[in-house]
């Protein structure tokens, strides 16, 4: 018997209606292991009968591909064959075991037959058909069929654990199937890659049989298969059984509040009609959900096959593909947009409406009463109104089609309103300024009946003729919004320019004392003053600035009076003399020298010698080791170094001078060389070496040398001695020797000594 062509992507027709104007949108999240294949989403086995007891078998495996996702198994790359399990009857032991090799693989796209719909970015979802033969003797007994693999995706909602749940794909080939070379039905086509959350559904989940045998359809239990187990993948627990395990098989285990027969807990449940498959229903949570669906088929009222499909459907927040909507003043609670045309009949619509692309056709329509209309094809036309009042129409979007959507649209034609208003304030004197609404609307006395001032400095009032008072001056934008009954709305804005001058330009100056020189800011100005405003400051010792918060510094000794004025940009002039504010006290000038220039560790006691002016007392501090109060004081310091030396003088007026010098005590080494020895053992000048101070001194060499180039003794320590011994232990014979020293000082100054010896015995 011919095996028929598969069918694919078979549209019933009706059924995807519920979902016109419906965009899908789904991350579909899925692992990315190549050893969990977690990105297997379905599966169901078919077969047909050749004759003989040969059979041609059909295992249909869905993957989700995203972002490259797990590979089908038996592909290039992919780390396990998918073998395929046989056994017959009850027996336990294998009867045989297949590997099928590499799947035919299909891109399934989204259907897409209904022009609403349109496919959600990053989708993917791909079928590898594995196709595999087997001779099967008759003996009464059923053939199982299973293909065994772990995992699926980990985001699965209604089964616990899914990460570590794999799947069960099987079939049975009962005695009376193989008696009467049956053929299994064939599903016709993949489930909805998505579905719309709180949208209903009415999806086919029907199948073709080749030999027209009767088909009952029913939800029935995904089994589960294999496990998470990595470290043995082919054992009955790993990720990849071989051979596949026997039946029977458990169902996966299901989250509270769902069941095979309930999958997506939805209240009340899915259904599926158990003669056309048609499966029906409205999902009311986001996610995935693992759901199997059965097909039994029957010949003469006896059961033949049973097919079984486990499948994942993806619930998602779906969009409409058109929406009609305009740019309105107001949406009322059932949707319809309201516009309002205030004091003309002209109305310009702004269409919002999306997707163009799937846009053909726009259609406007008013009622004008008396049966007339007001209509455009235009995609944003500009309507006349004969007359003022409400109106209502529609915007609707391919008409008469499946993919059609409609804008109940209100028109309001009303009087005119015209915002306006006036100020008043005194521009010399700051204060608060009052404001007075001049609005008018054409509706009629009485009709304005909303005011929103904005003041331009970030404050605002509801009130009808408000006063404010400004902290800050300059040309403030000031509007004011009015609307009237009939939410009629005007805006008018005005420039205020304020610039007054306040009661006293200048506040809180006491009288200052300080020693020269006497530093400060000029920093006190009263708002509103700034920059725009003219300003001159006589501070009182022949200098002057014209800057709005001045910087000064009284060089001179005396009492001296500041002078301010200001210059407002309206012409408003105001200043202020402040006598005798500040007086300024003769300062001391510090000063001193030091001898000696250099000292050191063997010169530590330095001498100090006054050189200020004008001072009375004085005060030494030798960098924390000493201090004095004589004027010309001497000190001894202890330690070598920089060593921070303060002078403090105070003049007869109590000011004060500080000045601080560096004196750097230096860390010296003294080295000296005798010139001649005698070793003879009497105790009396039996050694050479070098005398001295050598304190701090680094990378010391002292050598011996004869007069050929030899090296007699060579020592890093100062203070050892050569005991004119040669090398090899014996007496240097008497006579003239070579010495060179090197070493650096304690501040890297390096040393080179070089002399003679005269060794007598």
């Amino acid at each position: 018997m011919k095996r028929p062509i598969k069918p694919r992507y078979i549209n019933t027709p009706g059924t995807l209606a519920p979902l016109q104007k419906l965009l899908y949108f789904l991350l579909l999240l899925s692992l990315s292991t190549n050893l969990h294949a977690a990105h297997i989403i379905g599966g169901e086995i078919n077969y047909e009968c050749l004759g003989d007891d040969n059979y041609r078998f059909y295992m249909t495996i869905y993957r989700d591909c995203a972002g490259g996702g797990a590979p089908f198994d038996g592909v290039i790359g992919a780390p396990f064959n998918a073998t395929i399990t046989i056994y017959q009857g009850d027996n336990e032991i294998p009867f045989t075991t297949i590997n099928p090799g590499a799947p035919t693989i299909t891109s399934i796209p989204p259907d897409l037959s209904n022009p609403c719909l349109i496919a959600p970015p990053g989708v993917c979802v791909e079928e590898g058909v594995y196709t595999f033969t087997a001779n099967l003797p008759y003996t009464g007994d059923s053939y199982h069929i299973v293909y065994q693999r772990c995992c699926r995706n980990n985001t699965i909602s209604n089964i616990i654990n899914p990460g570590n749940t794999g799947a069960t794909y099987y079939m049975e080939l009962t005695p009376k199937a193989q008696q009467v070379c049956n053929n299994s039905p064939i599903f016709n086509t993949f489930p909805p890659i998505v579905i719309c959350k709180g949208e209903p559904i009415d999806f086919y989940f029907s199948a073709t049989d080749p030999d027209g045998d009767e088909l009952q359809y029913s939800f029935c239990e995904p089994y589960s298969g294999g496990g998470p187990d990595q470290n043995n993948p082919q054992e009955i627990y790993g990720v990849a059984p071989n051979p596949d395990a026997p039946p029977p098989y458990d169902e996966v285990p299901f989250e509270d509040n769902y069941t095979y027969f309930n999958p997506l807990g939805t209240s009340p449940p899915m259904s599926i009609d158990p003669n056309t498959g048609l499966i029906t229903g409205t999902p009311e949570s986001l996610g995935q959900f693992v759901v199997g669906v059965c097909i039994k088929e029957y010949r003469n009222g006896e059961l033949l096959s049973v097919t079984r499909r486990d499948f994942q459907f993806n619930v998602a927040n779906c969009q409409p593909t058109i929406v009609a909507q305009i740019a309105s003043d107001d949406i009322t609670p059932d949707g319809t947009f309201v516009l309002r045309a205030c004091g003309t009949h002209t109305v310009e619509f702004d269409n919002q409406s999306y997707q163009t692309s799937y846009i053909n056709e726009t259609v406007w329509n008013f009622d004008l009463g008396n049966g007339d209309q007001l209509t455009s094809n235009e995609w944003e036309p500009t309507l006349v109104f004969p007359e003022e009042g409400i109106f209502n129409g529609t915007l609707i979007l391919n008409p008469g089609t499946n993919c059609s959507d409609t804008a109940e649209l209100e028109v309001g034609i009303f009087p005119a309103i015209e915002a306006d208003f006036s100020f008043d304030y005194d521009t010399c004197l700051a204060g608060p300024v009052n404001f007075t609404d001049l609005s008018v609307s054409q509706a009629g006395p009485g009709s304005l009946q909303a005011w929103n001032w904005d003041f331009g400095d970030g404050e605002n009032s509801e009130l009808q003729n408000p006063s404010h008072t400004y902290l800050d001056a300059g040309s403030i934008p000031v509007s004011l919004t009015v609307q009237d009954t009939n939410l009629c709305e005007d805006t008018r804005t005005k420039t205020l320019q304020y610039y007054p001058l306040p009661e006293n330009i200048i506040e809180g100056l006491d009288p200052l004392t300080g020693c020269i020189p006497v530093s400060l800011t000029f920093d006190n100005l009263a708002p509103p003053i700034n920059d725009a405003y003219e300003i001159f400051w006589d501070f009182g010792d022949g200098q002057s600035s014209e800057e709005l918060s001045p910087s000064h510094t009284y060089e001179t000794a005396g009492t001296h009076t500041v002078f301010v004025s200001v210059l407002s940009p309206a012409g408003c002039y105001k200043d202020s003399l402040f006598p005798d504010l500040i007086q300024a006290l003769p300062s001391p000038v510090a000063g001193f020298d030091f001898t000696p220039k250099n000292p050191s560790n063997f010169e530590p006691l330095v001498q100090f010698t006054d050189q200020s002016q004008g001072a009375v007392s004085w005060y030494w501090d030798f960098n924390g080791l000493g201090e004095s109060a004589l004027q010309n004081p001497s000190f001894e310091f202890p330690d070598t170094g920089l060593q921070v030396v303060t002078q403090i003088v105070t003049h007869p007026s109590g000011c004060e001078d500080t000045l601080t010098k560096i004196v750097d005590v230096e860390p010296q080494v003294r080295y000296f060389l005798p010139n001649a020895f005698t070793p003879n053992g009497d105790g009396i000048n039996d050694g050479f070496r070098g005398n001295g101070i050598m304190d701090g001194a680094r990378e010391f060499t002292f050598q011996i040398w004869d007069r050929y180039g030899a090296l007699l003794f060579e020592t890093n320590d100062p203070f050892q001695a050569w005991n004119g011994r040669l090398p090899n232990k014996r007496p240097a014979p008497p006579g003239v020797y070579l010495v060179t020293v090197h070493y650096l000082e304690p501040r890297g100054k390096e040393v080179v000594l070089k002399g003679t010896l005269t060794l007598v015995y």
